[in-house]
């Protein structure tokens, strides 16, 4: 993904109720005041993430052999129904070893990130005032965790211990990310489904094939 771009986007200019601008992101120097928590003012601060998701379908599309899927059926690849769905696109790699990537537009606004077959992530994770979140990092977030599915550096697992988990890991250039989940929490028929699946591919899924040139 060396030849993506982030296009420009103006950043919504979010106001208090006097009239003052509201610089989200350095808002707090120490801990949140109680009342920021749950608060969630300007949601329309993270409209961008919808251009960033835009763009980086496009780039999918041409660079890389895939097919895309919207509408319905890719709304359904999300673990769980959401509400306030206003698009759903699926990047569908020819290749069945890489993992599809569903982006999920949201009324909020924001993206729903549906990567391999049992993880959604959201962005923003939480837009409430005392997080103090940007459109800018969660879209560095949002193209992060692409450019890891598409260059082979995401895994999936369904672990057996005492307890059935469903895990994850990014591996990023400058770092990890990993985190994981009771199988018991997500639909039974999608954990069932997708354990063959997963146990083809120990090592992560692959790194997606490149569209010929013509």
């Amino acid at each position: 993904m060396n030849t993506y771009v982030r296009p420009v986007i103006d950043t919504p200019i979010s106001r208090d109720d006097d009239g003052h601008i509201v610089e989200y992101g350095n808002r707090w120097e120490g801990s949140p005041p109680e009342s920021s928590y749950s608060v969630d003012t300007h949601p329309e601060r993270f409209a961008p993430l919808h251009d960033v998701a835009d763009a980086l379908i496009t780039h999918l599309s041409r660079n890389y052999d895939v097919r895309l899927i919207d509408g319905a059926e890719a709304e359904a690849d999300l673990l769980r129904p959401v509400s306030g769905v206003v698009r759903a696109v699926r990047v569908q790699p020819s290749t069945p070893t890489c993992a599809a990537i569903t982006f999920i537009f949201t009324a909020y606004p924001g993206i729903l990130l549906h990567a391999g077959l049992l993880h959604d992530f959201p962005h923003p994770i939480c837009g409430c005032d005392a997080c103090d979140s940007t459109w800018v990092a969660e879209a560095d977030e949002l193209e992060r965790d692409v450019r890891a599915i598409v260059t082979g550096h995401f895994r999936e697992n369904i672990e057996r211990t005492s307890r059935r988990w469903v895990t994850y890991a990014f591996t990023y250039p400058n770092g990890t990310s990993s985190g994981q989940s009771r199988a018991s929490d997500l639909p039974a028929e999608r954990v069932q489904a997708a354990a063959p699946l997963l146990r083809e591919h120990p090592g992560g899924w692959g790194a997606w094939p490149v569209r010929p040139r013509r």
